[in-house]
């Protein structure tokens, strides 16, 4: 049994003293006000969720920022959709940030379409682009080459999983597989419509969807089970101890148990601020702000 609960999770913000190893020069980083708790109301007679998110840094200046990966040297790759996600009008771009919150390179690979999911496989950078798959060198953002995805209508997220990539496209319910230089449809399914985030968690993948949002685990042997559900226009998914976290871009982000039980962390909808392809590495969790075109990272904090 799945059972939906939604609550108020405060947002502890964190001192704005920097630890000793952070560079210095963090100008564009917008450090949080260690005197302002930011919270949100939650409908009366709800529980609350186990954790909150306390904020570590916010870097504005981008543009549509969606997808987010881990770069070779511990700095974080960003997409920018740059305008809508479905135009084919080359403007948009992948940027490149430091694991402190700092802009390195604010176009490091440009020329795209609508870039959004990616990730670091096997030393290349592969970033999902509507209907196309971008080899980039992740050392100095050079386009190696480009694949067609035939039946692709809006590729989202991708992920490195059992030796292969897979990436998700929302409007087809598809998961397509990269293998070597063989690219096919490994798995259609109308649960899956809306599919978006991917995170892989040993023999099985977890897939996000925004039209039912859910949250589904599927193993290779394409088994399809759902964990938890009531998470409408899911977008991310991470892993953290004893559950989930799964972001809903217009604004919400949700705790979930490993028995499917859902409560919502924060809710940021009221004050425009989306909430896309949430990513756990480590113990930092990290969303790409699509709206106002910033990117998040936070810390888990158990309450």
């Amino acid at each position: 049994m799945i059972r939906l609960t939604t609550g108020l999770s405060a947002l502890l913000l964190a001192s704005a003293c920097q630890p000793a190893d952070t560079p210095a020069n963090t100008d564009t980083t917008e450090l949080p006000d260690p005197d302002r708790e930011v919270s949100v109301d939650a409908p009366a007679g709800l529980a609350d969720a186990p954790i909150s998110l306390v904020q570590l840094w916010s870097l504005h200046g981008f543009a549509a920022p969606e997808g987010i990966a881990q770069a070779p040297d511990g700095g974080y790759f960003i997409s920018n959709v740059s305008g809508t996600g479905g135009d084919k009008d080359g403007s948009g771009w992948v940027s490149k940030i430091s694991a402190y919150g700092e802009m390195i390179e604010p176009q490091f690979a440009a020329g795209m379409d609508a870039p959004q999911g990616m990730v670091v496989d096997r030393g290349i950078l592969y970033v999902a682009d509507i209907d196309r798959i971008h080899l980039v060198d992740p050392d100095d953002g050079t386009l190696m080459r480009s694949l067609d995805v035939d039946g692709a209508e809006s590729l989202n997220d991708m992920a490195a999983w059992n030796a292969s990539l897979v990436i998700s496209d929302s409007p087809t319910g598809r998961i397509y597989r990269l293998s070597g230089d063989e690219l096919s449809v490994w798995l259609e399914d109308d649960r899956l419509k809306g599919a978006n985030g991917l995170t892989p968690d040993g023999d099985r993948l977890l897939v996000s969807t925004m039209t039912s949002g859910s949250l589904y685990e599927v193993t290779e042997a394409m088994n399809l089970n759902q964990i938890a559900t009531g998470m409408k226009n899911a977008d991310g998914v991470g892993i953290i101890d004893g559950g989930y976290l799964v972001s809903s871009w217009p604004g919400q982000v949700w705790h979930v148990t490993e028995d499917g039980e859902v409560s919502q962390v924060m809710n940021t909808q009221a004050q425009g601020i989306l909430q896309n392809d949430l990513t756990v590495f480590g113990d930092t969790v990290i969303i790409p702000n699509w709206m106002p075109g910033s990117v998040t990272a936070w810390k888990v904090m158990a309450d």
